[in-house]
């Protein structure tokens, strides 16, 4: 489990460094304005405790969720149940999207308020195993307690990009300081303000990103781990992938909680098929097995791919299948043990 605490620790870290820089960064800006520094941590603060507390309410509002009557659906009650007694969690709340999308998602508050919601696209489009490890990888997250830490980190890049916005609009539409002096000074300083408030939005978004894709991660090992059937997630990826690049549905500002995002599978899709005849080495029109293998271990090492991935919420559907693969090859040898879930990460 040593793997594990290096996802805490990017957590924890995550948590302290971010808070630290917007910190500054709102005193610095609370200076330049000429408004008291207090304000600054008072306002970081009550945005924080903001977003803690109306978060689920968002996610359920934009997803519209219904919340499963008990008995209503036995065999998925039954799945989560058994995966969290076995986790040694809370059973979360079961809920339902009404979105023929194939996906789903946690969130919440405490481990005592989580709820896992499936989309009726998943339980119709995915056979019962592939549902079963995307259970699994869903428990990971409730296991690893990063959904709480997604919510809150989330909010500090949209603080910052609200200030960027908020700042650059009061500069554009302030008046020019050719008779005025104080004005044109605010006007210079709103202007500074903006800059340096995309700047770090910017940062903060890439580092936030960057956490939310290591945590995709360790919840896809978990699955492999808990179901004992890693090629059963690598298959329902690739449902997931191509069934969310199908969908006309624009993404929502809860992807980051999704096991699959729908913004990146369409990039994903359209990238497969324009480079389709370069994959295609027996020239049959089809895609088999082999040559998808030998595509997303091209994919994996490409540059352009790592970097068009920095502001990702989550990490290339090849890249998590070649993961499980590699956790599927050491299952073969009998090797493979708890102590050993997330080394391959």
């Amino acid at each position: 489990m040593a793997r594990l605490a290096r996802l805490r620790l990017s957590m924890t870290i995550s948590i302290l460094l971010l808070s630290i820089v917007f910190a500054l960064f709102l005193g610095v800006i609370m200076f330049v304005l000429q408004l008291p520094v207090i304000w600054a941590f008072i306002a970081t603060l009550f945005f924080l405790l903001l977003q803690y507390l109306i978060g689920p309410a968002i996610v359920r509002g934009s997803t519209h969720l219904r919340y499963l009557k008990p008995g209503e659906n036995p065999w998925l009650e039954s799945t989560v149940n058994e995966m969290a007694e076995k986790s040694g969690i809370r059973l979360p709340r079961l809920a339902v999207v009404p979105d023929e999308a194939p996906n789903a998602f946690v969130f919440g508050r405490t481990g005592g308020d989580v709820t896992l919601a499936v989309h009726e696209g998943l339980l119709k489009k995915l056979n019962k195993d592939e549902v079963q490890a995307v259970i699994g990888h869903e428990v990971g997250h409730i296991k690893h307690r990063d959904y709480l830490v997604m919510t809150m980190l989330a909010a500090l890049p949209l603080l910052a990009y609200w200030i960027s916005w908020g700042t650059f609009e009061a500069a554009r539409w302030s008046r020019g300081g050719s008779k005025k002096e104080k004005e044109g000074g605010a006007r210079a300083a709103f202007f500074v303000v903006a800059i340096v408030s995309y700047i770090v939005y910017i940062v903060s978004l890439a580092c936030v990103m960057g956490l939310s894709r290591m945590r995709e991660h360790y919840s896809d090992a978990y699955s492999a781990y808990i179901t004992g059937q890693p090629r059963q997630l690598q298959s329902a990826l690739a449902k997931i992938t191509y069934g969310l690049s199908l969908s006309p549905k624009p993404t929502t500002g809860a992807r980051s909680f999704y096991i699959g995002d729908p913004a990146m599978a369409k990039q994903e899709f359209q990238h497969i098929v324009k480079r389709k005849d370069a994959y295609d080495l027996d020239r049959d029109g089809v895609l088999d097995e082999r040559e998808l293998r030998l595509a997303m271990e091209k994919e994996a090492k490409s540059t352009w791919t790592a970097i068009n991935t920095w502001f990702s919420t989550h990490p290339p559907t090849f890249k998590r299948i070649l993961l499980l693969r590699e956790i599927e090859n050491e299952m073969a040898t009998g090797k493979y043990a708890s102590s050993r879930i997330y080394d391959h990460i």
